[in-house]
């Protein structure tokens, strides 16, 4: 017999209440609940069934020995995930329309297939559009097996049927349970069938890959319930006209979520970038007024980036300021630094930032180099192009130390980089002395692009 109820879910947050509420307690965003009609099989009343409990065992008598990672063959994406792919791990692929992500599933599902049987479910694309698709990137393996289809149930029998060892779901999405009166992609449908494949992953040992949607905002689509059901969560990010693209870990339960991955979108996929720094700096002008270059710390991995600013002369009556691959908030707070510790009057001038490659940063040590490039184009002077930056500012214009700055070093120096400017309160194992240029505050920092 079947018993029916309605209940409202905030679609930012996932929080459930009976009754409807304009501000979610949860995320406290306004005008986010929405009403569901749930469904549930309820047995009868001559029914007295006892489930089975299952059995507690002590944490020395559980083995590890036999668990081994997959390798995908793809390097940056075996660096974000830890190593390889975990036997019964469930892993969620995020990001905007368009930035790659069926391409990156794809590919990835080519190259398991190779040595286990793979099963692709798509509720986007019919099986002649995956297999264009998979031509394109020379897809080829025979233990690779494409179904185009919604249903939470149908997957499961296909499941029984093939026995893969992976499953890869595009998107999350677009699966439905009949059991739940709703629209495939709310809330209620989205919890449930993570929650049936999460079963699946766990009691069978089946590796499953789930795609899925962000919002406006960048989140992902459904409840925060989501994110913490999976193992690991991955946003790929980069704009869809940008040829490169970040995997980015937010979450793993079997390894840092200090790693990315860097790729590049061309004609044949998504190609691997191993050194991001060579890359991200080629092309750079020499000589230019404007630009600076970072070393940033993405993981364990030192990135040697370029960043633009150019100052220009408002025409409004309030100046603008925008920023692209930096935080604008952060842009606003390090010219009033630059106003009230250095006089200057930019109060009258429009301040634009670019991070090159469609890269986004967001560590603190990208302030050095951002102030570094305002002064330059506001001066209108060059600034070597031997020079590397990297440092926090603070509101009183001093310059913090930052985390790792011996890998930083060693790669601008192994880049060719002759000057590196850092915080003088980091203190350097050994590097070469000559190369090194230590500053304390602001105030030098302006002396010393002036010589």
């Amino acid at each position: 017999m079947a018993k029916s109820k309605t209940k409202f879910y905030c679609t930012e947050c996932g929080y459930e209440s009976a009754g409807w509420l304009g501000k979610c307690p949860g995320c406290t965003q306004w005008n986010t609940f929405v009403e569901e009609k749930i469904t549930k099989e309820v047995s009868g009343a001559g029914n007295t069934g006892i489930r089975n409990t299952p059995k507690a065992v002590s944490i020395n008598e559980v083995s590890i020995e036999d668990e081994k990672r997959l390798s995908t063959s793809i390097d940056e994406l075996d660096r974000v995930i830890g190593g390889g792919v975990v036997k019964g791990s469930m892993i969620l692929i995020a990001g905007d329309p368009g930035v790659g992500k069926s391409t990156l599933m794809l590919m990835l599902s080519g190259n398991i297939a190779k040595s286990n049987r793979v099963l692709y479910v798509s509720g986007e694309e019919s099986v002649r559009q995956i297999k264009m698709r998979a031509k394109r990137l020379n897809v080829d393996a025979k233990e690779l097996y494409l179904v185009s289809e919604t249903n939470i149930d149908s997957v499961t029998r296909l499941i029984e049927e093939f026995q893969p060892g992976y499953l890869v779901v595009d998107s999350i999405q677009t699966l439905y349970d009949d059991a739940i009166q709703s629209a495939p992609g709310s809330v209620s449908q989205v919890r449930e069938t993570t929650n049936t494949l999460m079963q699946i992953a766990k009691t069978q040992g089946i590796s499953v890959f789930i795609v899925g949607h962000v919002t406006k905002g960048g989140a992902i689509a459904g409840p925060m319930v989501l994110e913490h059901m999976v193992d690991t969560v991955l946003y790929f990010e980069g704009e869809r006209h940008q040829t490169y693209r970040v995997l980015r870990s937010v979450k793993n339960r079997f390894g840092s979520t200090n790693e990315i991955g860097v790729f590049e979108m061309k004609e044949n996929g998504l190609v691997e970038v191993q050194n991001p720094s060579l890359a991200l700096l080629s092309g750079r002008p020499v000589d230019c007024p404007g630009t600076a270059v970072v070393c940033t710390m993405e993981g364990t991995r030192p990135m040697l980036i370029e960043v633009q600013a150019l100052v220009t002369r408002s025409g409004f009556m309030n100046a603008r300021r925008m920023a692209t691959g930096f935080d604008v908030n952060r842009l606003s707070l390090l010219i009033a630094v630059m106003e009230k510790r250095l006089g200057l009057k930019l109060s009258n001038f429009d301040v634009y930032v670019n991070v090159i490659g469609g890269i986004r940063i967001t560590e603190p040590a990208v302030d050095m180099p951002v102030v570094a490039a305002i002064l330059s184009s506001y001066r209108d002077l060059s600034l070597d192009p031997g020079m590397v930056f990297c440092g926090e500012i603070g509101l009183t214009g001093e310059i913090r130390t930052v985390s790792h700055v011996d890998k930083r070093v060693s790669e601008a120096i192994r880049l060719g980089f002759t000057k590196c400017i850092i915080p003088k309160g980091n203190k350097l194992k050994s590097q070469d002395s000559d190369k090194i240029v230590s500053i304390s505050s602001i105030q030098e920092l302006n002396e010393l692009l002036l010589k």
